[in-house]
């Protein structure tokens, strides 16, 4: 269709949306699959920003230490 996308400056959710140029090529039957793998990837992307980031060591705050005698 030569819709132009803008980036988000989310490459996740660039990288997802890159596959809706897939549906340019395909037969209007053909579409729905795409909007399917683009709306579960978007999915996986949004998700992604709610797991729980590992926890960094911080000098400020220091691992604890088990000191047992």
């Amino acid at each position: 269709m030569g819709v132009v996308r803008a980036p988000t400056g989310n490459t996740g959710v660039d990288t997802v949306l890159e596959r809706l140029a897939d549906a340019d090529h395909l037969p209007a039957d053909g579409h729905l699959a795409v909007y399917e793998d683009v709306h579960g990837g978007l999915r996986d992307v949004l998700a992604g920003l709610d797991a729980p980031e590992p926890a960094a060591h911080h000098p400020a705050h220091p691992v604890p230490h088990d000191h047992r005698s």
